[in-house]
């Protein structure tokens, strides 16, 4: 249907730029004709008057009818037999004073003549028609042949449309089956046709980009639902086998048994709404109504380790090397350094220092925990990492992998490296704010 209508279009231009090109055409061979019959009238009188004035009479022309009219009006025929032209007001006006000159068309047995009057020396005057008969013909031979030739240029048009079109739209229609194809089974592994360098090869690369942003996102989703649902069974098993415990027990167990298994539930109840918190966060990002805007990063800092310290207890020091704003979504940011502080919180043995630190475009915690191993440094932020010093300590793996994908959506880069004097930094680096705060940035 598109090939059609885009084909229509193209003959529908092209006969109409023909069709002009035709009608100026004849309109400029009729003025050309009309010049030279002019023309050859005006010479033909000529010729005439001088053979007249030297006693001789001119030849005959079969498209030509001469005659001469005397001062009183009366017509004499040059020829013997030719039809005799109608004589107007004006001729005879010539043919009495014998100035100027007088021209007109007529229509003599059906043809159509040009009539020109001119005065003879000796009195009198000659007057010349010729006949339209050929230029008539000529005219209207001209017209059948340039239409014949418009017809023909037109459906000459349409085929060579319909066959380009037909070649420019054959990527379109094997992208068209193509997507049609991944719509109705769901299969995203589908390949796309081969990509161009024109408009339709950058159509096919942004919809593979588009396909591959979907398969990612597919199999980040299906990752995430299979570690989810291992995640949440360790406390689901536990709960469920404390609260199968008291059922049985039914008051028999001693306050002091029953207080621990209540414990347990509680414990795990909090790590089930902690991991359920953590998990839809990292399915749907939560802040992306928040808008993009200048960000201190000490003011930050600060922030979140006076919060920290207060309900831990624990000291916090924020320190700071040539601070730089940054451009990102606030909430976003004190989601990240929140949980970088849980994270160095829960490592950190009590009673050692936790510092944050802001250099420039950087912000990082350090403890005085076990360290991070050097091959562990960059899984620490995939989803449900458990390092293998870490499996007895609480809590669900996603603080890490939350600070990296939130910190991945504002360009920026995570990092875990070896503290100065033990234990761990963790952090990230962001680019700096430029331009002031209509979005702009330099890349990280």
């Amino acid at each position: 249907m598109l090939r059609t209508k885009i084909t229509v279009l193209v003959v529908a231009a092209a006969a109409l730029a023909i069709a002009v090109t035709a009608f100026a055409s004849f309109r400029n061979v009729s003025d050309v004709v009309g010049d030279e019959l002019e023309r050859g009238l005006e010479d033909r009188t000529d010729t005439v008057v001088t053979l007249l004035a030297a006693d001789r009479t001119p030849p005959e022309r079969d498209d030509m009818i001469e005659q001469v009219l005397s001062p009183k009006g009366a017509v004499r025929p040059l020829a013997p037999g030719r039809t005799e032209l109608p004589v107007s007001a004006g001729d005879r006006r010539v043919a009495r004073t014998g100035e100027g000159s007088s021209r007109q068309d007529v229509v003599v047995s059906g043809t159509e003549y040009g009539i020109l009057t001119r005065p003879l020396p000796d009195g009198g005057a000659v007057m010349v028609g010729q006949s339209y008969r050929d230029a008539v013909r000529l005219e209207r031979d001209f017209m059948w042949r340039i239409s014949l030739t418009t017809a023909a240029a037109t459906g000459l048009s349409a085929l060579l449309g319909w066959l380009a079109v037909g070649r420019i739209l054959r990527p379109v229609r094997r992208l068209v089956r193509t997507t049609r194809r991944i719509t109705g089974t769901q299969d995203l592994s589908t390949p796309l046709p081969p990509a161009g360098k024109d408009e339709i090869g950058q159509l096919t690369h942004s919809f593979d980009t588009m396909l591959s942003a979907l398969r990612r996102s597919r199999s980040q989703q299906q990752e995430l639902v299979h570690n989810a649902s291992h995640e949440l069974r360790t406390p689901l098993t536990s709960v469920r086998g404390s609260a199968e415990l008291l059922q049985r027990a039914r008051g028999r167990l001693d306050p002091e048994d029953e207080e621990k298994i209540l414990a347990t539930l509680v414990t795990e109840a909090v790590a089930l709404d902690d991991l359920v918190r953590e998990l839809v966060e990292l399915a749907t990002d939560r802040y992306t109504e928040d808008e993009p805007t200048s960000v201190d990063l000490p003011t930050l800092a600060e922030d979140s380790a006076h919060r920290h310290s207060r309900r831990t207890g624990r000291t916090i020091t924020v320190t700071t090397t040539r601070p730089t704003p940054v451009h990102a979504r606030p909430r976003a940011l004190q989601r990240c350094v929140d949980n970088l502080l849980n994270n160095a919180v829960k490592f950190s043995p009590p009673d050692t220092p936790i510092t944050l630190h802001v250099d420039g475009c950087q912000l990082s915690v350090r403890d005085r925990g076990p360290g991070i191993p050097p091959d562990e440094r960059q899984a620490v932020f995939d989803r449900f990492y458990r390092g293998p010093g870490t499996q007895a300590t609480p809590g669900s793996g996603l603080g890490l992998a939350i600070v990296h994908d939130l910190v991945e959506a504002e360009h920026g880069t995570v990092f875990a490296a070896e503290a100065a004097g033990g234990g761990a930094e963790v952090g990230f680096r962001l680019p700096p704010r430029t331009g002031g705060d209509d979005g702009s940035r330099t890349p990280a």
